[in-house]
């Protein structure tokens, strides 16, 4: 037994030895040089530093993209769990600039219910018609006012789209492709908004060049049901992306229309169009050939594009259907950290200046306006609403519904959850049944909350929020109207007068509202 245990200690003693010996005679570290053996716990620190500071040291506000408190709330409301929180809040509320602050109406046309599940099972549509405004035979009313922002399949796994396609299923959403392409996976019978990127994949020939009858086939063959043109994206505006060869299987590979195992580069600009002019020509074109809203995505920089856009659609009848404002704070895909941290207008920013160039030349009415980047949140999408935008797409949070946790690994295909990898042992823990249920269990969660806030502002739909029902604190003794703090005319955030009548009467009908007792004769007489 001696023996046994003199002869490990001599092993590790030798392997101690060998260590040292590597680090002394090593150049690549100075660290190592200098510090045999006992170097090597700096760098194990660091490898583990992100999970120590996200479950030991961080408190419940400090983590970022997600605090812990947020994550909680979009976790528990996954699985259905309780996702209130106790003892007041733990924000710091009175020494906070820009906290969003909004105010309940004693007496609103709207009355709100106060049992729990209230609004959970509710229909929340959107309260414009997508297409209408500009006749298309396509037009439709989204079922839901949030709805599943663009991410590829390569991007994330196979498992992970079908989890998030059943879900929009389950709960009558729309599933965003992304510019990877339609695959397998997102035909388990979610609607679908098919993205058109800069490398058409899906819709491109042998030689990656737009071809429209490949677009027109999978249209016919799809439920797809809108068209986006990706622009840019809040992660990394301007830039194109890059999938290695490695992780382009035959699966992929068919998606995107691509060579299997070889580099996939997105460009950064379409060939298709160069300048604005075009590109109304182009969303006309693919109007007219599919019958489709077609819309255009992109994060706010220079405002040059948008005041030719607008420009544009008032005085020449050719425009977009939609428009989706992805904020710079958005983040599915990886970038460097300068275009991650600096590049692009936060999402409120960005969204106002836009929405403000469509309003002042009477385009407000006529397009919908889809918000994105941290919109799952119940207050960040409140004050989107109150804006102007008619629908959110979440993107991230739908990701931590179906598993993820965070652990920003989603560049290295190591992501532990499987939701951002193609590594088949890793996908293979994200179950797609079970996980479809909750990002069902999410939307409606958000839903329901968006619905009771917007009966507490005493209005029946969550479009109908209006910037008088938000105030941004300036700090601990003042706050500003939030049409004050972007510079809104009466009116603005609001959809036409038509269609504020049409949704809230369709509110009350698939949504009754109401107290939970008939008056007293006192009341009454």
């Amino acid at each position: 037994m001696k023996r046994g245990i003199g002869a490990a200690a001599a092993a590790a003693v030798s392997a101690l030895v060998a260590v040292a010996v590597r680090d002394l005679l090593q150049r690549d570290h100075a660290l190592l040089r200098n510090f045999p053996v006992i170097g090597h716990g700096r760098y194990l620190i660091e490898a583990i530093g992100p999970e120590l500071r996200q479950y030991v040291v961080a408190g419940n506000n400090e983590e970022r993209p997600f605090t812990r408190d947020q994550r909680r709330w979009v976790y528990a409301s996954a699985k259905k769990e309780n996702n209130y929180f106790g003892f007041g809040t733990d924000n710091d509320i009175e020494y906070t600039a820009g906290y969003p602050i909004i105010k309940h109406r004693t007496f609103g046309r709207a009355v709100p219910r106060s049992t729990p599940a209230a609004g959970y099972e509710a229909s929340v549509p959107c309260a414009k018609v997508l297409g209408s405004a500009r006749g298309r035979a396509r037009a439709f009313r989204p079922e839901s006012v949030v709805n599943i922002s663009g991410m590829s399949y390569g991007s994330l796994s196979g498992n992970a789209i079908e989890a998030l396609n059943r879900g929009a299923a389950l709960t009558g959403c729309l599933q965003n492709t992304g510019e990877g392409g339609l695959s397998p996976y997102h035909r388990q019978g979610g609607d679908l908004v098919f993205q058109i990127g800069t490398a058409y994949f899906g819709c491109r020939d042998e030689r990656g060049r737009f071809d429209l009858q490949r677009l027109k086939d999978l249209v016919a063959g799809a439920p797809v049901r809108a068209l986006e043109i990706k622009l840019s994206q809040g992660a990394k505006p301007s830039l194109g992306g890059l999938l290695p060869g490695a992780k382009v299987s035959a699966e992929i590979a068919t998606t995107r229309g691509i060579p299997q195992g070889v580099d996939c580069v997105s460009p950064s600009r379409h060939a298709e169009f160069s300048d604005t002019d075009s590109l109304l020509d182009w969303v006309e074109m693919l109007a007219a050939e599919t019958g489709l809203p077609v819309g255009i995505k992109s994060a706010v920089g220079d405002l040059d594009f948008w005041d030719e856009l607008t420009s544009l659609m008032a005085t020449t009848g050719r425009g977009v259907d939609f428009v989706t404002i992805d904020g710079g704070e958005g983040g599915t895909g990886a970038a460097p950290l300068i275009f991650t941290d600096t590049v692009s207008l936060p999402f409120q920013v960005g969204f106002a200046r836009v929405y403000a160039m469509f309003a002042e030349r009477g385009l407000h009415e006529q397009v919908v306006f889809v918000g994105a980047g941290k919109l799952g949140l119940p207050d960040n999408a409140v004050v989107a609403f109150a804006l102007g935008c008619d629908m959110v797409n979440v993107a991230r949070e739908a990701m931590l519904a179906i598993g993820c946790i965070q652990a920003q690994k989603c560049h290295t295909d190591t992501c532990p959850t499987g939701v951002a990898t193609q590594n088949p042992w890793l996908t293979r823990g994200l179950d797609p049944t079970l996980k479809s249920v909750r990002a069902a269990n999410y939307v409606k969660t958000l839903r329901r909350d968006l619905l009771k806030v917007a009966e507490a502002c005493g209005v029946e739909h969550p479009g109908l929020i209006d910037t008088g029902s938000v105030e941004i604190l300036d700090g601990r003794t003042a706050a500003t109207a939030l049409d004050q703090v972007y510079g809104y005319r009466p009116g603005w955030g609001l959809p036409s007068k038509a269609d504020r009548v049409a949704i809230a009467e369709l509110m009350r009908i698939t949504e009754p509202q109401g107290g939970s007792a008939t008056p007293s004769r006192s009341a009454m007489s």
